[in-house]
């Protein structure tokens, strides 16, 4: 994982190099050479590699996924949406620049996934096609923005598991399901293959958004790397604030092990997969 994560932060750097304008590459790559877990771009290449595809050719599709992935930070982080200052530890993209200049570094990193994707991908065209579909649709008003909105009309509103449900899946599960989607469809999985990726990104998705909320509760900013304890400042409601800290991690555990489950029907074996499902496991459970 270290290795695939290593290439990708490489390839990161290299596919957007400071041109002019400078201020908006150089925005683009504050936020995107920041650090982080690099799950999904992980993700993409292992999704990849376990039905039998070249983790190279999947190499573009996982940095353009992880440039949305960006994008949605990016955006999140705005005075008119979640308004935080910091995030992995470092200031947040208006923060370090301007307002105008996030929103315009969110846009052209979504530009730029689709422009590597068509671009740098050694791949059949009805392939990239396919990759370009799930990339775009992850992307709109079907997808994280789906999540995004439903989010900020119900602050300060009562609301049910329905909807935080719609909420979570939509914000974060539905970028995990895309990418490991992808890296299916680029290695040519068969359709119950390709099914069975995205059930596990539905599972896997909730159960690290859940994480999230209850790590924002009892976590520590050295640790996350953001302001804690604004989503119940602002009046949202998030799964631990439903059903309380430990009916949380139940549901975790349990999402997990169906997530757990589904690699196991389809004998997938992969240790990259298997340590994500711990890590977040370990995170709730200590």
């Amino acid at each position: 994982m270290k290795e695939l994560i290593e290439k990708i932060e490489k390839k990161l750097d290299e596919y957007i190099p400071i041109s002019y304008p400078e201020e908006i590459f150089e925005s683009m790559r504050y936020s995107l050479l920041a650090g982080g877990k690099r799950l999904r771009p992980v993700m993409c290449l292992e999704a990849c590699r376990v039905f039998g595809g070249d983790i190279e050719k999947a190499m573009p599709t996982a940095c353009a996924f992880e440039m949305l992935h960006t994008q949605s930070l990016i955006h999140d982080d705005l005075p008119c949406m979640d308004n935080d200052d910091y995030r992995r530890g470092k200031l947040t993209n208006h923060k370090k620049f301007s307002e105008s200049t996030a929103v315009l570094a969110g846009d052209a990193l979504i530009s730029f996934g689709t422009q590597l994707i068509i671009e740098k991908s050694e791949l059949p065209a009805e392939t990239i096609l396919k990759v370009l579909k799930e990339y775009s649709i992850a992307a709109g008003a079907y997808g994280i923005i789906a999540g995004q909105i439903v989010d900020i009309e119900m602050e300060s509103k009562p609301y049910d598991e329905k909807t935080l449900e719609f909420i979570h899946t939509h914000k974060t599960a539905d970028l995990f399901k895309a990418v490991l989607k992808a890296g299916a469809i680029i290695a040519n999985a068969n359709d119950e293959q390709i099914k069975s990726m995205e059930e596990f990104g539905q599972k896997l998705g909730f159960a690290f958004q859940i994480c999230d909320d209850i790590l924002d509760e009892i976590s520590t900013f050295e640790e996350m790397g953001k302001t804690l304890g604004k989503d119940k400042n602002a009046g949202k409601l998030t799964y631990a604030a439903l059903f309380g800290l430990e009916k949380s991690k139940c549901k975790v555990n349990c999402l997990l092990n169906e997530a757990y489950d589904i690699l196991k029907k389809q004998n997938i074996n992969s240790d990259i997969l298997n340590t994500i499902i711990n890590s977040i496991k370990e995170k709730v459970n200590k």
